[in-house]
């Protein structure tokens, strides 16, 4: 990126949005490029994460960019301002009667905007001072609602799984409560991928509206004169297969985001290793079914999904029903 000329003396953000207002008034990027990442600006500037989040958070309230989740930052549809006025323009005082930002501070509004951030970059890129920036409020404001990152992260954990409920009127059949929980959730993990990084079978996250799609599940397989260790292996796997296929959800973005290669790109920079596999001849089975494909194989999450939990149902229903 070319370092915007004239603005030595402007502190290390607006030097940051300056360029990459140039950017877009040159044509550079048009509306809906993606615009470099936090991360990605934090390291060619040599400024801190939060400096990099207060760059693109100003030209989110300049309407320049916008947050799409899992894609990142992109310039926004609509045409920027000029330049000109854009470049010359001197942060704006905010007048006397408007209200300040950290008296309008909540914790929701501190939990959504992590999420925000989280959706848009990834777990790796949230920090409190980026949060503080995006919400326009000195760093330490934060604190005063929630006193460190890991906390954050259990409150946005907390809201993200209560963005979905349950019909009152559970449906009577058991596979088909099931299904409608696991889909429920597969759906949260879709919209919120981070989700699937924060805890394992083994030290599960304890979060009340996690144990709400729980709940759901446990009360579908009570009643089938199944003993508590049983049922709960059950409930145990089924989460599993939701939340171990929803983690390359995000092991994806953060692949593509290292890379700068979309998975098609990165398996087609493979072909020659997949080849030298296939005519090994040590793995007939494999250059058997790889050969099958006409078109290559398409590895479809949602698809794969779908199939998992009905495989697993299939095989639960003799124990549950029998």
């Amino acid at each position: 990126m070319t370092k915007a000329t004239g603005a030595a003396g402007a502190p290390p953000y607006l030097r940051i949005v300056a360029a990459i207002r140039q950017r877009i008034a040159q044509g550079e990027l048009a509306p809906g490029d993606r615009v470099p990442s936090t991360r990605q600006l934090a390291a060619e500037w040599g400024v801190a994460l939060a400096t990099a989040t207060k760059a693109l958070t100003t030209l989110r309230l300049e309407g320049l960019v916008e947050a799409r989740p899992r894609i990142g930052t992109v310039v926004a549809g609509a045409a920027p301002a000029p330049a000109a006025r854009a470049a010359a323009a001197p942060a704006r005082r905010r007048p006397s009667s408007a209200p300040d930002p950290e008296q309008e501070l909540s914790l929701e509004r501190i939990v959504r905007a992590a999420i925000e951030i989280a959706d848009a970059e990834g777990l790796p890129a949230l920090s409190m001072r980026g949060v503080a920036a995006r919400l326009g409020v000195a760093a330490m404001s934060t604190y005063r609602y929630v006193p460190s990152k890991e906390d954050l992260v259990l409150h946005m954990a907390d809201a993200a799984f209560g963005e979905e409920s349950y019909p009152a009127d559970a449906p009577a059949d058991w596979r088909a409560r099931v299904e409608l929980g696991g889909r429920t959730l597969w759906g949260l993990y879709r919209k919120h991928p981070w989700l699937a990084q924060l805890g394992s079978l083994t030290r599960p996250l304890l979060v009340p509206n996690l144990m709400v799609h729980g709940e759901w599940m446990l009360g579908a397989l009570d009643g089938h004169g199944l003993d508590p260790t049983t049922l709960f292996d059950i409930h145990v796997l089924l989460y599993s297969h939701v939340q171990g296929l929803a983690a390359h959800l995000e092991l994806e973005a953060h692949a593509e985001a290292a890379t700068g290669q979309s998975e098609e790109q990165w398996m087609d920079s493979r072909a020659p290793a997949l080849r030298a596999l296939v005519e090994s001849g040590r793995f007939p089975t494999f250059a058997k079914v790889v050969g099958s494909f006409e078109d290559g194989y398409d590895l479809r999450l949602d698809a794969l999904f779908g199939f998992g939990l009905k495989a697993l149902l299939d095989g639960l229903t003799p124990l549950i029903e029998g």
